[in-house]
């Protein structure tokens, strides 16, 4: 039965809501529409140097560095494999894999902080074109020793790539802005290393064409779009107070949008005390411990992935080259639909990453107990697509928790180098010694990931607690 309300009442209610709305309650409505749509319109002018173009450029880095592995089968089976016209030992091969790694471990740190001294525009210029080069020039190696300069020259030019990027991009976003931004730019490195098995396929057809032996058209050939795409880094934004991309207004509308504690371009000096405070957080050795953990026990696979789905037993090496997709493919598909649900808050960073984790030690469990080559392919394939998304999935945690210009680059940068341990330990524990059922390798990568999950709980714990003092939201 409907409620009966009082005539006086009713006219009261009536009276109340016909009252016009004060005028600057309708202007600050009207400011907050025109901002939004202003900050979309600047958004995808940025997102178009910053994602578009490094995601382009990040799709040949990863398939310079990845086609290394390709190569360890291209021709096997016709004798004119580069282990073979090298000499190469199980041991040398695994050196020349690793000392890539090396390099970066040396030089990621303190690559950020070069791009603050040149500008963004011109250090990714002699980064892209170094990379290039190098990369190029491996086609020449006539032994161990000349391929070991070559990988640790690439290693040393792609180092500053990635870590700078993210850092670029903590002086253009916020926080919350960057999960989906890093999951694209991130998860195009996952379909370029299958594309890398496409082309070694593909390359694998020009074996002695030219005199030349199919591994070396591999190497020579792929260093030539970085060598073209380096010139275009000159037209990238540099910083939001000086790139001409934008107005005096949209600079300081830009500005006044990001936090206090984001680097900022105008920042020339060495700031030791954020430097002091990034040393003091225990975060930076629980991140880094992760990263270490993640490196070996989740990356470690993916520097032998076609010998290992080579030695599966069920393939050539041709199609190996092939097989080599669908893991990356599925990384690909996998770290997009993460970022576009943590972009949205459906999901959180650091549950989605021990999910991660966990999924990946249940796929190591089964490769350890199950002898169906098949299952044993799917299950790299699920392995391979989980590693590929754990680091993207968390890193905005990780540059929230730097504050300040000086700490923010040497934090991405020491982060990221500690990644390089799956190219420094990975090409040892996959060594072909261990195949082809790589029993051990994989016990020694599910022990790792044990740990690397502790360490991720660990910094949740540690952040969650910081972040209540400082009185942050998430929201």
């Amino acid at each position: 039965m409907a409620e009966h309300k009082d005539p006086i009442d009713t006219l009261v209610y009536l009276s109340k809501e016909a009252q016009p709305i004060p005028d600057d309650e309708v202007e600050s409505a009207s400011s907050a529409t025109i901002n939004s749509e202003v900050e979309k319109r600047l958004l995808r002018k940025i997102d178009f140097w910053l994602v578009g173009f490094y995601s382009l450029v990040y799709v040949f880095r990863v398939i310079d560095s990845a086609n290394y592995s390709n190569a360890a089968i291209i021709n096997l089976e016709k004798g004119t494999g580069i282990k073979k016209q090298l000499g190469f030992t199980p041991s040398q091969w695994a050196w020349t894999l690793s000392i890539f790694s090396y390099s970066y471990l040396i030089f990621e740190p303190t690559n950020t902080i070069l791009l603050k001294l040149f500008r963004p525009s011109r250090w990714m210029f002699i980064l892209i074109i170094a990379w290039g080069v190098s990369a190029s020039s491996s086609s020449a190696a006539m032994s161990f020793k000349g391929m070991m300069c070559v990988r640790f020259a690439i290693g040393m030019a792609e180092a500053g790539f990635f870590p700078s990027v993210l850092y670029h991009y903590a002086f253009w976003y916020k926080p919350s802005e960057m999960p989906q931004r890093i999951a694209l730019f991130y998860s195009v490195g996952q379909i370029s290393s299958a594309l890398s098995g496409l082309l070694a396929y593909a390359i694998s057809f020009m074996d002695q064409k030219g005199g030349l032996s199919g591994w070396r058209w591999l190497f020579l050939l792929e260093g030539f779009p970085a060598i073209i795409l380096a010139f275009v880094a000159f037209w990238i934004p540099d910083y939001p107070e000086s790139t001409k991309y934008l107005t005096e207004e949209e600079r300081d509308f830009w500005r006044n949008r990001l936090a206090a504690t984001a680097p900022k371009g105008v920042t020339k000096h060495w700031d030791w005390k954020s430097l002091r405070v990034m040393v003091r957080d225990p975060t930076l050795y629980t991140f880094a411990l992760y990263w270490i953990c993640h490196g070996i026990g989740g990356f470690g696979v993916g520097v032998a992935l076609p010998t290992v789905i080579y030695q599966l037993g069920f393939t050539t090496t041709a199609k190996s080259q092939l097989m080599n997709i669908p893991p990356y493919v599925s990384a690909f598909l996998l770290l997009n639909t993460l970022g576009f649900m943590l972009q949205r808050k459906w999901i959180r960073p650091w549950a989605t990453a021990v999910g991660i984790e966990s999924t990946i030690i249940v796929c190591y469990i089964i490769l350890l107990t199950v002898d169906n080559p098949v299952v044993r392919y799917l299950c790299l394939i699920v392995a391979v697509a989980c590693a590929g998304c754990a680091y993207p999935v968390i890193w905005s945690e990780r540059i929230r928790a730097l504050e300040g210009t000086t700490a923010s680059g040497i934090g991405i940068g020491l982060t990221n180098a500690c990644a390089q341990f799956s190219g420094i330990v990975g090409p040892h524990v996959f060594s072909t010694v261990f195949g082809p059922r790589y029993r051990t390798s994989y016990a020694i990568n599910l022990s790792v990931l044990v740990v690397g999950i502790s360490s991720i709980l660990t910094t949740w714990l540690l952040v969650v607690r910081k972040d209540r003092r400082t009185g942050y939201s998430a929201r």
